[in-house]
């Protein structure tokens, strides 16, 4: 039987500066859309690209290149930006432990068939040629097909909207964009081609690269929700001008984040870089934020809803993945232990239920914070057979091992969540635990309370149970 198969593509980076947290939100809810698919065992194709050439200062396809003008005023070769800023990229993406995509193609790496598409389009009468550069027909197009029909937007209303700003413009209509784009004596970045030596409009590329790698109607596009329009309706339209038929089976979009309720915007001065989160530089933030604390935090909303940070909201979170991570390093320690007592039906029956759920969110359009919730849920029980108060056998042998694999899976594999602390760490915990233990059997309460007070000090609280003693991550 033949492994069923998902094309998967997101609107990646445009490598000319630090990566923001908006995108690290759209790479992660990605990230846990591939990793989920491929857990209930599809084969997934993950296609993010970079954008290194052609994303001019605004969308009507004017004013400078913002890699090139990047380089200009650095005095470096544009590929040099492209690669300073796309390994910080990368670097951010790592600390969120987030998976590498399948491929990771470049704008630049496919002029070739950037032109080609450009003049399939001219040969289908969809685009038209002035003065060396090439722009896509939309009214023509919009005759027999529905320009804005992803965005939910009046091709009328957008001509209008448009008609006083682009009066002096060279394009039929305001709303028309460029394929290709003639190059200015001063541009930087450049290629032949049949009109003209320019460069590829920002909107070509995907199209591009989605149907190379994916086809001509994969299953799966996105990127943040300021794509939405122009981007993504742009790619419809070449897509259906090009080929005939529509380039994508589902759209996704990860909605905006703000700041205490406000948008978050640099003119606001509440936008602030991972960097500037994880060491609590940013002069919004009363404390540092771990990477895993973040991406709890994240995934805590549904990824096409509003994320609003905060100082409570990010200890809030700090405190939940704490407790996840507490009952990982617990349920991991656990193993399933006879003690003759008969099976809870009613426990079972709760207890596959809660393992159903955390599935059922998933399937729910990768509902992230629901299956957080249930995840909680099975953590009391994996907290409540640690401290005895619920029996192994009460839930038998093979449930024990679903609940436990259950939960693993769901925090490492899907989630990406993992411990943060380093192993010399651990080891330095472990070690003042056999210290602590050796106390405790001697008596010495003073050397006891001393030990608790340094742990705490870390993060680190001590569990005195009936039948053991171990650590935890404060909460």
């Amino acid at each position: 039987m033949n492994t069923p198969f998902v094309g998967m593509y997101v609107c990646g980076p445009t490598v000319y500066s630090d990566v923001h947290l908006g995108n690290v939100r759209t790479f992660l809810s990605f990230d846990v859309m591939y990793r989920y698919l491929m857990y209930i065992g599809y084969k997934v194709r993950y296609v993010r690209n970079i954008t290194d050439v052609g994303h001019l200062e605004n969308d009507a396809d004017q004013g400078e290149d913002k890699i090139g003008k990047k380089a200009r005023l650095e005095n470096l070769e544009p590929m040099e930006i492209v690669q300073r800023y796309a390994n910080g990229f990368h670097e951010v993406l790592t600390q969120f432990n987030l998976l590498p995509p399948s491929i990771e193609p470049t704008a630049t790496g496919h002029i070739v068939e950037q032109i080609e598409l450009t003049q399939t389009l001219l040969d289908k009468g969809f685009a038209y040629e002035v003065n060396g550069s090439v722009y896509f027909d939309v009214k023509k197009y919009d005759k027999d097909h529905n320009y804005g029909k992803l965005s939910k937007r009046n091709i009328e209303e957008m001509v209008e909207s448009g008609r006083k700003l682009d009066s002096q413009d060279e394009k039929k209509n305001s709303i028309d964009f460029a394929l290709w784009k003639k190059a200015s004596p001063e541009h930087i970045m450049r290629w032949p081609s049949p009109w003209s030596k320019g460069f590829p409009g920002w909107h070509l590329e995907c199209s591009v690269m989605g149907t190379k790698y994916l086809g001509d109607t994969f299953d799966i596009h996105g990127g943040g929700m300021d794509l939405k329009f122009p981007h993504h309706e742009c790619e419809i339209a070449q897509s259906i001008g090009a080929y005939g038929k529509d380039p994508v089976k589902y759209w996704l979009h990860t909605n905006m984040l703000t700041v205490n309720g406000q948008k978050m915007s640099k003119s606001l001065g509440n936008s602030f870089l991972p960097k500037e989160l994880f060491e609590g530089t940013h002069e919004i933030l009363e404390q540092p934020f771990s990477p895993m604390t973040v991406k709890f935090f994240m995934l805590q909303s549904h990824y096409s809803s509003t994320l609003d940070f905060s100082n409570d909201a990010l200890k809030a979170a700090g405190k939940g993945y704490k407790k996840l991570i507490n009952g990982l390093r617990v349920i991991k320690g656990l193993d399933f232990a006879p003690d003759g007592e008969q099976k809870n039906e009613a426990l079972i029956g709760q207890i596959e239920k809660q393992i159903e759920s955390c599935h059922s969110a998933m399937n729910d359009d990768f509902n992230t914070a629901l299956a957080i919730g249930q995840l909680f849920n099975l953590l009391k029980k994996i907290n409540s057979l640690n401290t005895g108060g619920l029996l192994f056998s009460e839930l038998g042998e093979a449930l024990f091992n679903k609940l436990k694999q259950t939960y693993i899976d769901f925090v490492e594999t899907i989630l990406g969540l993992k411990e943060e602390d380093p192993s010399e760490f651990i080891t330095m915990v472990d070690a003042m635990m056999e210290i602590y233990k050796q106390a405790k059997f001697r008596k010495d309460f003073e050397k006891v309370d001393e030990i608790r007070a340094a742990l705490k000090k870390n993060g680190v609280i001590v569990k005195d149970m009936k039948t053991k003693i171990e650590w935890a991550y404060e909460e």
